[in-house]
């Protein structure tokens, strides 16, 4: 770090001041501006530059060095801060970076750096990123940019979530800028210091800046004008003083910063279960780790970046709010109430403005055509255009006479040589394309000329390169609308176009079929001698039509009229005073605007000489166009500010240059506010080659009104020309205020002249009735005279608004009785009856109401740090619409040799200065890698087509900063909880509106007279025995395998045999006592099971463990410990295999193996018959223990009584009516919840044969499951969301396949998916659809519903109504509200019934905070009365009285009688139009969501998976996405599907959605890999995982983006 500060300051040094630089020679001075402009092309890297940079300052540092530094620095800003002085002008040749389209004026600079300076050093966390994103191809080869995103190498403060005063000093860290800017702000800061009497701040020496945080102030500058500026040590040291200061809490909840909830959110009001994620507490390493209050630890980088990035978010910028009563249901968007103390214009309605009339020429001819042929038959000599190569050598002169004869020869080919089955192809008035390369001006003439004369319309368009050209498509369009057949081109560029196979051109994406024809010598046919085309006068027939790119990317075609072009010639010969023979320099694209109209136009009416200057020259010699006027002498130029642009970086050698000869050099881009930059700069370096001052015309135009106005050569005698420095703030509200240049927000524009001859001009508000605008406010431009276009091709409803306008005044009275065509430049009429223009309107930005142009935020964004940052500074700015208001995108290309960290501090440097000079924020910011963005024809951005793949995801930026936070402030306002209702009014309110108390239950059992014979044993192992004794020989399971044959099977006394075997291994070798606990360590099988019933044999308490992963140890063991320990066994029952595994190499690496218990195996067990079987004493007492982690991480076991097993098998056996000849398919983990119920118990309950699948079969055969329900014929058939989503996925594409095998799906009458969420109702359909081609009935497919107090209390069963699906509001769920909607209505959520609620159990819906019951159709925690509930939670830690009213709770008013368990999930019961087997009316329950699972967001509640299905329908690239919070930030993880380029894309788009559809700011958005978002045997996700592994830096993301 010292070393990048002494270079800063070195290079601090070096930076010749204006007061310095005046003492360097001119030719040091040249060579460094050469320099500057090698860097800026990234022709040589910044090492590099600065190398010679100092070789060449050498001798001249010590005049510099004597200054005392700190002298040195005010010094500078001193000279800087004062506004440019002329003579400091012409050095600023390194302010002139190469770059299209767009300068930047060195007042502006000036503007932004003091803005910037304004601004503390607002630390932002930088993004992280995988260094195999870093790595992206550019064009150069470059070096890998150095990737230190680490905090700890940015010194920053780690501030934990813990340390909380009353305010959130935001840090500055040391970080150093090996820039000039950085003393700037260093310097400003230290000498206007901000010393309020809150914050006090003294400098020590060595730079470390003690900082005294006190309770008051919010942000805590630390100033030092030292050299060295802090660096880590002193940053820590900082921290160390701030805590110093601070009290620690350590009771306090992470502090909420984003200012969002009005008040602390109350936690989770179900606390969390004793053993938490991981690690049980006993564990706690206690370590430096400081931890949130959530026990998370917060030592990780990512936390620290969470934090800073808390640090950096203010509160929104919000307006205050009118006072309105909002219902709580309707989220009400914030409206922006207009600022009462805003600008408006005060002026009178201005008068439309007459341009002088058109004068009478003699011998004027009576069209365009008319003087071709004149000048053709009286000056056939006389040169008419010289065409150049690329090494500036004139190729061809074109005369007079030879434009005439050939294109005389073209018109006759054209008409008469091309035809097709005999017919003429073409006929006078029809559309033919020009697709002429733009160093080929001669040939564009000939065949301009050549339709005109045939009487046919060019259409002259760019040369297709590929076929992906940017906006290529849009072309295609336009010649298909104005129904093009045939493409006019030359010999060399049809022998580069793209072939097809045939060697025919490829048809372009998007075009209609053409034919093409080649206009060279060889192909077009010499007339006979009576052959002349008719030359008429000049009519409203059709001429040509010109095209344009509108702002939505979209091209039309303008037609424009014989009589239009005459008239415009006409008027432009007038302005421009054009004479005879004049010689004019043309640099402009020939083919539309003002290159066609002064190049091809209106020279040839005045026989004028055009030296045409191809692009592809000016790239290569930007001074071309320059030595071109002084070798012709030429009186005209006709360029853009660009042009002037490249040509002062090229100026270096060129001594005997003379600009003397021109009398005009017209600006045809006047219209672009910073072309003053250009002609100042121009002017300044030219003057003294003869420029003269005068002669520089800025004139405007639009591709539909053609020219506007125009400044008029010095001869005319007209009032000089003028400059306006205008407040940005006023023009962000269309208002004219002349601001004093001291501002920093000004725009300084010029005029664009006088409007042009015979033109009636006025300015009319930009939106609605074209009214005329008041002298003092910006608007549109529009124009009335008989030299604009006509219409859009085929487009009438356009054309009548853009060329049809009425300007009518504030009365409402129209102005003239003719149309008005509108220029889209914005602007307005100035003193001397001036033309201004401010902007145009496809760059216009509406913000909150207030504008603002694309070209001006290009400029801020460029005079950062232009030299070292934008490549050739390509910057596109748009605008794209989000949540009801348009925000503003920032792209730019980054230079091959940028490094990771300049990237991101330019980025928050552009951010501060467009925040400061435009008053407005920027919504995201995106560097894409050099020469990657679309470009247009002549190397400008293709701006549409950037915004359309901004939009789709497919702009591949390299960096990204995404800032939500601070511009959108229109979001509903946070909810505030309302005082809940009393429970007596809750009762008498529903009585009042008719509202039943929202309750249901299944059929009642007692009345179920069943011939159960199971149902006079208590307890499972008696019903084994008894089955054993009266059907030995009847088959219970069958295990499948892969292949899927049976791998094993069990009749009843074979399980029983294998039972009794176990319990004597059990009481024999392990010598346990009645009810100890044995953990059950198998794969899913027939073991497991009978081990199971071989602990009840021996009265032990089973508890089934998944056994460890052999290739995933390091995750999997731990859980297997945690359960063995949490559970307190005292055994393990297990496979050999298995249990070698436990004692391995590897599982000591994961686990301390020496603390497991003892380990038994059971795979050879002798033949023992077991003395007696153990008889528990009471039902109540435990039978197994039934552990499972929930989705939010949390690992929970319940203990199931005797009693509630065996009513629970009863149950089921009731609802999916079982009985022994029944056979049943499982497809389920046997571990734990209804799975384990269904693959252990109800079989041996209720007698039938189960067939069992392992889902871990699946994997390698995914047909398994479906085969085996084809091939038994099952009737019922159970599985998982994991399972039906590889079916899905797997067999989508193979159902024909299936078919052949014969795999017949159409005697399943119910599959039902174990679920313990709210179902998921796009994958079973999905799934009903895919598979109804193998015959599965659409109503077959239902969910379950149970949790961990009650593993089953919904199943659809075999009876009973099909299951129901409702509509809800979204934004009313968040309100906890329940809203009904119709299908397809916005906002609504498809909830599908839960299955029907079993026999014997009771549900009511409760109030979460209340306890009270709540009416029908209301939202609240569903809670369960049954005999098969558990009896309460097992855990190590003595929280039981915790959680025991989990288990017993009774309502707070009403029914206070019966005893409930609370389930922890929201739903809702509905009564629904259906009857139900006892003939009663239906009542449906829907279940929501998790309550422990919700976020907690601005006051309303969210479900994690409605953020994620929006997010997951954003990308086609996104496979799975997981949302959690942290300290009131959401944080979004997506995993990645594609080339990890695309990782980037989807931070926009991620954001975009999010806060469409949910109101939402993503504060951190993770791009990780497939397969990271971890997800439990039901196929859950494990959100709480996920955001531990997150918080502790494990995913090893692709990209992290902070969003500000």
């Amino acid at each position: 770090m010292a070393e990048r500060n002494s270079t800063g300051l070195l290079m601090m040094m070096l930076d010749p001041t204006p007061a310095v630089a005046m003492t360097l020679p001119a030719e040091v001075r040249e060579k460094l501006a050469e320099l500057e402009l090698e860097l800026s092309e990234g022709d040589i890297t910044q090492k590099g530059y600065e190398k010679k940079r100092g070789k060449l300052l050498a001798p001249f540092i010590p005049q510099i060095q004597g200054v005392d530094p700190s002298l040195q620095i005010d010094n500078r800003i001193q000279a800087s801060s004062q506004s440019a002085l002329p003579g400091s002008k012409h050095i600023k040749s390194r302010a002139a970076n190469n770059r299209d389209e767009r300068f930047r004026s060195d007042l502006h600079t000036e503007a932004v750096q003091a803005a910037l300076a304004k601004y503390k050093e607002r630390k932002m966390p930088m993004p992280s990123k995988r260094r195999s994103v870093l790595v992206q191809s550019s064009v150069e080869a470059c070096t890998p940019p150095d990737t230190s995103s680490a905090s700890e190498d940015e010194g920053s403060l780690r501030r934990q979530g813990r340390f909380l005063t009353t305010s959130t000093p935001s840090y500055q860290g040391g970080h150093s800028h090996p820039t000039v800017e950085h003393w700037f702000n260093r310097v400003i800061q230290g000498t206007s210091s901000t010393s309020s009497s809150a914050s006090s701040t003294s400098s020590h020496p060595g730079g470390r800046s003690v900082t005294a945080a006190t309770t008051t102030t919010a942000t805590t500058t630390t100033s030092s004008a030292h050299a060295a500026a802090l660096n880590a040590n002193a940053a820590a040291n900082a921290l160390a003083d701030f805590m110093a200061h601070t009290q620690l809490d350590n009771h306090l909840a992470p502090p909420d910063v984003t200012g969002l909830s009005e008040r602390p959110s109350l936690h989770a009001e179900r606390p969390q279960v004793g053993s938490v994620r991981g690690v049980p507490r006993g564990y706690n390493h206690t370590s430096s780790a400081m931890e949130t209050a959530d026990g998370v630890p917060v030592n990780s980088r990512v936390s620290s970046k969470i934090q800073q990035l808390l640090n950096t978010l203010k509160r929104p910028k919000r307006r205050p709010l009118r006072e309105f009563y909002v219902d709580d249901l309707e989220e009400l968007l914030d409206v922006q109430q207009p600022d009462p103390n805003q600008p408006r214009p005060e002026g009178q309605q201005m008068s439309p403005l007459e341009g002088e009339p058109l004068g009478v020429v003699t011998n004027w001819p009576p069209s365009v055509l008319a003087g071709l042929q004149r000048w053709g038959a009286t000056h056939p000599k006389s040169p008419c255009l010289t065409a150049l190569d690329n090494a500036g050598k004139p190729v061809y002169t074109l005369t007079y006479g030879k434009l005439w004869t050939r294109s005389h020869k073209l018109a006759y080919t054209l008409l008469n040589k091309l035809s097709t089955r005999n017919e003429p192809l073409l006929v006078p008035g029809d559309r033919v394309a020009l697709v002429i390369p733009n160093n080929d001006p001669v040939m564009f003439m000939v065949a301009f000329y050549g339709c005109l004369l045939a009487e046919l319309v060019p259409v002259p368009i760019e040369v297709p390169l590929t076929r992906k050209d940017a906006g290529s498509q849009q072309i295609g369009f336009l010649l298909g609308s104005c129904g093009v057949t045939l493409a006019l081109t030359t010999d060399a560029c049809q022998k580069g176009l793209p072939k097809a196979q045939t060697g025919e051109v490829a048809t372009f994406k998007g075009w209609p079929r053409l034919l093409w024809f080649v206009t060279d010598g060889k192909h077009v046919v010499k007339p006979p001698k009576d052959w002349y085309p008719q030359i008429r006068e000049a009519t409203n027939d059709i001429a040509y039509v010109e095209y344009k790119t509108s702002k939505e990317g979209s091209t039309m075609g303008i037609t424009v009229s014989h009589s239009a072009m005459l008239s415009h010639c006409h008027a432009l010969t007038q302005a421009c005073g054009y004479t005879e023979a004049e010689t004019i320099t043309n640099v402009l694209d020939f083919k539309r605007d003002a290159g066609l109209w002064h190049g091809v136009l209106t020279s040839v009416v005045n026989r004028m000489h055009v030296i045409s200057i191809p692009y592809s020259l000016m790239k290569v010699n930007p001074l071309s166009w320059i030595q071109k006027v002084h070798t012709y002498k030429a009186r005209v130029a006709v360029v853009k500010s660009r042009d002037m642009h490249w040509s002062l970086l090229a100026q270096r050698d060129q001594r005997d240059l003379s600009l003397s000869s021109l009398r005009m050099l017209i600006v045809a881009d006047g219209a672009n506010p910073w072309s003053i930059s250009s002609c100042d700069a121009f002017l300044n370096v030219f003057q003294s080659r003869g420029l003269r001052p005068e002669v520089i015309c800025p004139c405007a135009s639009s591709s539909e009104a053609m020219t506007v106005a125009i400044r008029r050569p010095p001869e005319m005698g007209v009032p000089p020309p003028g400059k306006a420095v205008l407040s940005m703030g006023g023009l962000s509200h269309s208002v004219i205020r002349v601001d004093t240049e001291e501002k920093l927000s000004v725009l300084t524009v010029q005029d664009v002249g006088q409007v042009m001859p015979g033109a009636l001009v006025c300015v009319v508000r930009v939106e609605g009735t074209p009214y005329l605008c008041q002298t003092d406010e910006v608007g549109e431009i529009c124009v009335s005279s008989g030299s604009t276009g006509v219409a859009y091709y085929g487009l009438p409803g356009m054309t009548k608004n853009v060329f049809e306008t009425i300007p009518v005044t504030l009365s409402g009275v129209p102005i003239s009785d003719r149309p008005f065509t509108r220029t889209s430049l914005l602007g307005f009429v100035g003193p001397d009856n001036l033309v201004f223009v401010v902007g145009k309107m496809d760059g216009l930005m509406v913000v909150s109401g207030r504008r603002h142009n694309a070209d001006d935020v290009v400029a801020t964004a460029l005079a950062v740090e232009p030299m070292k940052f934008v490549y050739r500074g390509r910057i596109a700015v748009f605008s794209v619409a989000v949540l009801h208001d348009e925000r503003i995108v920032v792209v730019a290309e980054q230079r091959p040799d940028a490094s990771e960290e300049d990237s991101f501090q330019w980025m928050s440097r552009v951010l501060q200065a467009i925040d400061s000079i435009h008053q407005v924020g920027v919504y995201c910011l995106a560097l894409v890698p050099a020469n990657t963005l679309p470009k247009a024809p002549l190397g400008g951005i293709h701006i549409s087509e950037t915004k359309q793949r901004f939009l789709e995801g497919a702009l591949h930026p390299c960096n990204v900063l995404m800032c939500p936070h601070t511009c959108v402030t229109n979001l509903p306002k946070p909810r505030q909880k309302q005082p809940e209702v009393g429970p007596a009014s809750m009762i008498v309110g529903n009585l009042v509106a008719g509202k039943r108390i929202a309750q249901a239950c299944g059929r009642d059992v007692g009345q179920l007279e069943d011939n159960d014979q199971a149902r006079k044993f208590l307890y499972m192992q008696d019903v084994l025995q008894w089955r054993a004794q009266a059907t030995p020989d009847h088959p219970l399971f069958l295990v499948l395998n892969a292949k899927g044959t049976v791998a094993s099977t069990a009749s009843c006394l074979q399980l029983h045999k294998r039972a009794e075997r176990v319990a004597v291994a059990l009481m024999e070798r392990g010598r346990l006592n009645t009810g100890d606990h044995v953990a059950l360590v198998y794969p899913p099988g027939i073991d497991l099971i009978a081990t199971f019933y071989g602990c009840l044999y021996a009265g032990c308490v089973p508890v089934t463990v998944r056994p460890p992963h052999p290739q995933n140890l390091a995750t999997t063991l731990p859980t297997v410990k945690m359960i063995v320990e949490v559970s307190k066994s005292v055994c393990i029952l297990t496979t050999q295999a298995i249990m070698k595994l436990l004692r391995s190499k590897e599982a000591a690496a994961a686990v301390d193996i020496k603390s497991w218990p003892m380990v038994l195996d059971t795979d050879d067990l002798p033949r023992k018959k077991s003395p007696q079987i153990y008889k528990p004493p009471t039902p109540e007492m435990l039978a197994y223990l039934d552990f499972s982690v929930s989705t939010t991480g949390i690992l929970a076991g319940v203990k199931m009584s005797h009693a509630a097993t065996s009513a629970l098998c009863r149950s089921i056996k009731l609802q999916c009516e079982l009985y022994p000849s029944r056979q049943i398919a499982i497809c389920l983990d046997p571990y734990c919840g209804l799975g384990f119920a269904l693959w252990c118990l109800c079989s041996v309950y209720s007698g039938h044969q189960s067939i069992l699948v392992p889902p871990l079969e699946l994997e390698s055969n995914v047909s398994l499951w479906l085969s085996a329900v084809s091939q038994y014929k099952v009737r019922v058939t159970f599985c998982s969301y994991s399972v039906m989503e590889m079916c899905t996925k797997g067999l989508g594409s193979q159902t024909d396949a299936l078919r052949l095998r014969n795999v017949n799906l159409s005697c399943v009458r119910t599959c039902m998916v174990v679920a313990e969420e709210r179902p998921r109702i796009a994958l079973t359909q999905s799934f009903s659809k895919i598979f109804k081609d193998l015959g599965l009935s659409p109503r077959a497919v239902s969910t379950t519903f149970g949790c961990r107090v009650n593993v089953a209390i919904c199943l659809q069963g075999t009876a009973g109504p099909d299951p129901t699906t409702v509509y809800l509001d979204m934004r009313a769920l968040r309100h906890d509200r329940v809203r009904l909607v119709e299908r397809g209505s916005p906002h609504s959520l498809p909830l599908m019934e839960s299955g029907k609620i079993l026999p014997g159990v009771k549900v009511i819906i409760a109030n979460t905070e209340t306890k009270g019951p709540l009416g029908d159709s209301h939202l609240g925690e569903v809670w369960v009365s049954s005999p098969h509930n558990a009896s309460g939670y097992y855990t190590v830690y003595g929280e039981e009285a915790l959680h025991a009213d989990h288990f017993n709770t009774t309502l707070s008013f009403g029914d206070t009688q019966t005893v409930w368990a609370r389930t922890g999930y929201l739903g809702f019961l509905r009564r629904t139009e259906l009857t139900d087997a006892s003939g009663e009316r239906h009542d449906a329950l829907y279940v929501v969501g998790s309550l422990d699972e919700t976020l907690e967001l601005r006051g309303m509640r969210y479900h994690p998976i409605d953020i994620e299905t929006s997010v997951i329908r954003s990308h086609k690239s996104i496979a799975e996405c997981a949302v959690f919070t942290w300290t009131n930030l959401l944080v979004v993880v997506v995993e990645l599907e594609g080339s990890e380029q695309e990782a980037l894309d989807l931070v926009s788009l991620v954001t975009n959605v999010v806060l469409e559809e949910h109101y939402l700011i993503v504060g951190v958005v993770v791009v990780v890999d497939p397969g990271v978002i971890p997800i439990n045997s039901r196929g859950e996700k494990q959100r709480m995982h996920l955001r531990d592994g997150f918080l502790a830096d494990q995913l090893d993301p692709i990209y992290v983006a902070y969003n500000m």
